[in-house]
């Protein structure tokens, strides 16, 4: 087996090749989630998470914890982007570039960091205060908007999501 050496690592075909299935996997999975919280609304989404856990429910597991992660998570990521886009046009303003090579824009994105996870934290900390203040309680008499229903177009999907997932990511 052919190994070239590259920046002190011994590249090798195999490795190569594992390195390419594995990026254009990623590339897929980012295309499919992006396209899917393009399409679908939050709402939408947690509440087909929370439907298709449900028979989780019924060995004990609290799914509606983990509902609500997702629920906020997907909340914050938009506000995590602004929030980001804020303090490093701060950054701008005082004199930071963030031009250069890649280990240059990865130093002059550090300083970023601290002001961000101080946000994300503060931010985290308000929700869940007023979570407290009004007394929340997961899972506890909770009710649908919607009620969902699987119509024909939804197995479709759903036959073509696990026969793609099939063929392309299972060895």
């Amino acid at each position: 087996m052919a190994t070239v050496p590259l920046w002190g690592w011994e590249i090798t075909r195999q490795g190569l090749s594992s390195g390419i299935i594995y990026s254009v996997r990623l590339a897929e999975f980012v295309l499919f989630a992006a396209l899917l919280t393009l399409t679908t609304s939050p709402i939408e989404m947690t509440d087909a998470l929370d439907r298709m856990l449900a028979p989780l429910k019924k060995i004990g597991l609290p799914t509606h914890e983990f509902v609500l992660m997702m629920t906020l998570a997907l909340r914050f990521i938009p506000i995590l982007l602004e929030e980001a886009d804020r303090i490093q046009k701060a950054q701008m303003s005082r004199g930071a570039t963030f031009e250069g090579n890649l280990i240059q824009r990865i130093k002059s994105v550090i300083p970023l960091l601290i002001p961000l996870f101080i946000s994300v934290f503060r931010r985290a900390d308000d929700l869940a205060l007023a979570m407290d203040a009004r007394c929340y309680v997961g899972g506890k008499n909770r009710t649908s908007y919607k009620i969902l229903t699987m119509k024909r177009m939804d197995v479709i999907a759903l036959v073509f999501a696990i026969s793609y997932a099939f063929f392309f990511f299972v060895k």
